[in-house]
């Protein structure tokens, strides 16, 4: 009964760390919320404009509508102010729906197949930190700032 139990467990939670496939029927928009802002913007190109007129990195979100793990960092990761402010001050923070319009495109050319995919890029739209499956706040703090040292070193 523990083996089986403790098979549950883990089989929930790789689930829930990441999300391989296509469509599925469930979700909802994301919402604006308090924390890390994201840019609403038709292409990643004017996006990467931004950043390089601020001096900033690019930080991607590809997630999909049915993402459970996706929602999660929506509701338990993105929201935070500290992290907010920190994404505010170096990075240009952009969502990508990868199954509709230009995401479609832009999960093709940064081969996303997982979700979410978070890229930290240069303006240039090189990829500086990549992560495939969602984070925890601590982890995607540690993948911020190496990507922001990045930005330093250059």
């Amino acid at each position: 009964m523990k083996n089986i139990l403790l098979l549950s467990l883990l089989s929930a939670l790789l689930f829930f760390s990441n999300c391989k496939g296509s469509r599925g029927t469930s979700g909802s928009k994301f919402k604006n919320q308090p924390g890390v802002q994201f840019v609403s913007s038709q292409s990643l190109t004017a996006v990467l404009e931004q950043a390089e007129h601020e001096n900033k990195l690019v930080f991607v979100d590809f997630y999909t509508s049915w993402c459970l793990p996706c929602k999660m960092m929506d509701e338990e990761v993105f929201p935070d102010k500290a992290m907010g402010d920190y994404f505010k001050e170096n990075f240009i923070s952009y969502k990508v729906d990868a199954e509709k319009g230009n995401g479609i495109n832009l999960a093709t050319i940064y081969n996303t197949k997982t979700f979410p995919t978070l890229i930290f890029m240069d303006a240039r739209g090189r990829t500086i930190e990549r992560n495939e499956g969602s984070l925890s706040y601590t982890a995607l703090m540690d993948m911020a700032e190496r990507a922001a040292s990045h930005r330093l070193h250059q």
